[in-house]
Parts: C-alpha cells; sequence; structure tokens
C-alpha cells in the first residue's frame, strides 16, 4: 500500500547531496576566468557569474541583499521552513554526523529512527568510538571551513596563501575558528541551534499564514493529544486514528511533538511524517501527519500558493533581479578617480599655468588594454604628463601622475579662479571603452 504515502527521506537526501555538490563546486567554476561567485576583501572585487565589480562598484551589492531576504520571506510564506529541513549545511552536516557516522559506521546510535536517545558512553569502547567520531568530522569541518573561505579568496590564492601562513595569519585564524564553531556546534550544541540560536526560526513566526504550507498533524483524524496550553489529554480524551506509537517523537531531530502543532522549533524535515507513513500504511490509511497548509487540511482543498502575499514578494524579486541585470549590463570596463595635489596651481618661469593631478586608472575587463585620456571642454589646456598611453593589465589599477598646463589666463579677477573641466579616458585600443569624469583646473588671480 506504499502508494497512500509519500515519503520524503530519500528525496531528502537527494536534496542534501545536490546542495553539498552546488556549493563545494561553485568556488571551482570559472567564467571568462572569474568566479561565479566570490566576495574578495583582499582584492575588493566582487564577482557574479564571472561579471567582476569592483569597490567602486559595490552599487549592486543592496539588490543582491533585496532578492537574498525577499527570497528568505517568499519561500518561508511558500513552504515554511523548508530551507532549514532540505538545503541548509547545518542540518546536512547534522545528518552526516549523527546518521552516518555515528550511526552507520561507528554503530554509537542504534538506529536513525530515534534521535533522542544520545549515545551511551560509559564503555570505554564507545568512548573511543565518539573520539574517533570527533576526529573524523573535524576533518570534515576543515574541509567545510575551507569551503565556505573560498567564496572570499578564490581557492588558487587560498592554497598559495596557506602554504605561507606566517604571511596569511588572519586567514589561518579565520580556518582554526571556523573549524573548531563547526566541530564543537555540530557535535555538542547539535539541534539546539536551530532552536535557540538561528534567527530563522523566530522570523519565521511573522512569516506564516494559514496558506503555508508546512508540517501538519490532522486533528481531523488523529484527534486532539494536547489541550491549548499543551497539557497531555487523558485517554479517555483522545479519539482518533493516533495509536499514540510515538514514532513521530522519537524520530524528531529537534526534539518535539508535532501532535502539538505548529511549533517554532520545526525545521520541515518530515522526518515525522515518513515515521507516521510507516505505520499508518499498515492499516491502509493515509499519514496522520502531512505537509500542507492550515486552510488546505481544513476545507480539504488544494494548496493556495499565489495570493496577495506571495505575488508580492514575487513582483519585489523580479524589479530587484531588472535592475541588478541592467546594472551588470551597464558595467563599465574601466573606472577613474581624480585627485588634485594640495598646490592649487604652479607658474612656470614662461609663463605657463600648471595644474597637478593624481589619477588612478583601472581596468576592469578581462584583457589588458593601453589608456590615455583627454580635455574634451577647453583647447586651451594641454597635458604635459604622461605624454603617451600606457597600459594596464586585466583587473590591475595604475596610478599616474598628471600635468595639465594652459599659456591662456583668462582670469580677469583679483583672486582665484575655478573653471570646471571635463576629462574622458579612454582605450587607445579598443573605441568602446571610455569614461568621462569632472575636474578643475585653476587659474591664478590677474
Amino acid at each position: 500500500m506504499k502508494d497512500l504515502n509519500i515519503y520524503f527521506r530519500q528525496k531528502r537526501y537527494i536534496m542534501y547531496i545536490i546542495t553539498t555538490i552546488i556549493i563545494m563546486g561553485l568556488p571551482f567554476i570559472n567564467i571568462n576566468g572569474n568566479q561565479v561567485f566570490l566576495l574578495s576583501f583582499d582584492k575588493k572585487q566582487l564577482h557574479i557569474l564571472g561579471v567582476v565589480f569592483d569597490m567602486q562598484e559595490l552599487y549592486l551589492m543592496p539588490f543582491l541583499l533585496i532578492m537574498l531576504f525577499v527570497g528568505i520571506f517568499l519561500l518561508t510564506t511558500l513552504a515554511g521552513r523548508a530551507w532549514c529541513g532540505w538545503a541548509c549545511p547545518h542540518t546536512i552536516f547534522r545528518v552526516i554526523y549523527r546518521d552516518i557516522i555515528e550511526t552507520k559506521i561507528l554503530g554509537l546510535r542504534k538506529s536513525i529512527e530515534n534521535k533522542q536517545k544520545q549515545p551511551d558512553l560509559s564503555s570505554f569502547q564507545n568512548k573511543i568510538k565518539k573520539a574517533i567520531g570527533i576526529f573524523i568530522w573535524a576533518i570534515l569541518s576543515f574541509i567545510a571551513a575551507s569551503n565556505f573561505l573560498f567564496y572570499f579568496v578564490p581557492p588558487s590564492d587560498f592554497f598559495a596563501y596557506l602554504s605561507d601562513f606566517n604571511n596569511h595569519k588572519i586567514l589561518l585564524g579565520f580556518i582554526i575558528a571556523i573549524t573548531t564553531f563547526l566541530t564543537l556546534e555540530i557535535i555538542f550544541v547539535q539541534e539546539n541551534f536551530c532552536i535557540y540560536v538561528c534567527p530563522y526560526c523566530r522570523v519565521q513566526s511573522v512569516l506564516y499564514d494559514n496558506d503555508t504550507k508546512t508540517i501538519i498533524y490532522d486533528t481531523k483524524r488523529g484527534s486532539k493529544i494536547y489541550d491549548n496550553n499543551g497539557i497531555a489529554l487523558s485517554k479517555n480524551e483522545i479519539n482518533g486514528e493516533c495509536i499514540s506509537c510515538h514514532k513521530c517523537v522519537r524520530v524528531c531531530p529537534t526534539h518535539i511533538d508535532i501532535r502539538k502543532g505548529l511549533q517554532l522549533e520545526c525545521i520541515n524535515c518530515l522526518e515525522c511524517a515518513d515515521a507516521c507513513s510507516s505505520v499508518m500504511e499498515k492499516l491502509n490509511k493515509v499519514s496522520l501527519i502531512r505537509w500542507s497548509s492550515i486552510n488546505s487540511i481544513d476545507n480539504n482543498s488544494k494548496i493556495k500558493y499565489f495570493r496577495g502575499k506571495t505575488i508580492g514578494y514575487i513582483l519585489v524579486l523580479l524589479i530587484a533581479l531588472s535592475i541588478a541585470v541592467s546594472l551588470s549590463l551597464n558595467k563599465s570596463t574601466m573606472l577613474l578617480n581624480i585627485n588634485r595635489s594640495t598646490e592649487s596651481y604652479k607658474i612656470l618661469e614662461n609663463g605657463e599655468i600648471e595644474n597637478h593631478y593624481l589619477m588612478l586608472f583601472q581596468n576592469t575587463d578581462n584583457k589588458a588594454h593601453t589608456f590615455y585620456f583627454r580635455i574634451l571642454d577647453n583647447d586651451d589646456i594641454k597635458i604635459r604628463l604622461p605624454k603617451e598611453g600606457f597600459e594596464i593589465k586585466a583587473g590591475k589599477k595604475m596610478r599616474k601622475r598628471v600635468y595639465l598646463y594652459t599659456l591662456e589666463n583668462h582670469n580677469t579677477e583679483s583672486s582665484d579662479k575655478i573653471i570646471p573641466i571635463t576629462i574622458e579616458a579612454y582605450a587607445v585600443d579598443d573605441e568602446n571603452i571610455k569614461i568621462i569624469q569632472k575636474s578643475i583646473f585653476v587659474y591664478p588671480q590677474k
């Protein structure tokens, strides 16, 4: 009678594998020589789908953060804490350590069906097994910590820095700190992290509504087991299909009884639904615990995914995505920053008036270019230095001292005169690469 119930464990494990492959593999995927995603504090760059944004171009970050948070709101409104139970690295780590290392490999736990009972460490043999489990997980924690840092330090740089750790102690400190945190948190804090530390369980309480798809115990069929205060009812008051086998309670990783109703601790892992399905199918019945919505169960109707709240989130996501894509497409392949020297001007012996600047050129393209610049709106002002174009490698910066001069003094006043000038920097080898910046030129008093 397996067609009566849906089992989620195998589907969830497949999702864990897919999520792990994506998270572990993304740092090694390059597009045009750039990572799919990289937030480099070292190089002050943001890589998104192979496009590099410099620190001056981080106007894209607010829209990415909007998409992240609105995406979380949308997911939670639609499917509760589906992220927590199906894709969260913490949940995956706990499954690896608790169900694979402790249960399958070391045999410290008798079955993955009982997550309430902690391993018995009274014997010396089990203490050795526990130590081995901690050692294995510490190695996996180091790998996970390194992979996490790949999103901030490119893998090629990471291994080079690690081999020269004396000059990169901050990176080494991060690896040690993250590895230690993951080791202690997964082994000792366990699901208490989901309950007391993770802010997501608090956020979800204001995002849920009666159409949110979440794990629900059907009180119509199973009968209420607890009153509104969470106190267990007497056997005489219980009249339903629930046989109180407590399989749903024993299998819960966050140690709750789903029959009490929706609780913040529930991570939507659906372990309890699978446990109930295994019992009810023997009675030729559908599971009393279902992944559904309150309205769907009460009205015996389909889940309403598209409603005012979710449509609003989708529209905000589309708007933020459109703006981000537009900004990405209009991204400049060069950047220019102009600073004047502290000296306003210099009058040479031949009567020339000279202004000094420090210009920072940056090539944000993925290949080298030769750059130069011109004055657009004043033919009297000439360039003394640099006299010719200069090459900048892909993704590199170059500072240039720039001297502008003129023989004509257009100032008829008794004080210095400041006039605006427009400077166009361009790539000599590509007419499509250019940028315009405003600055000033100072004439001395008459």
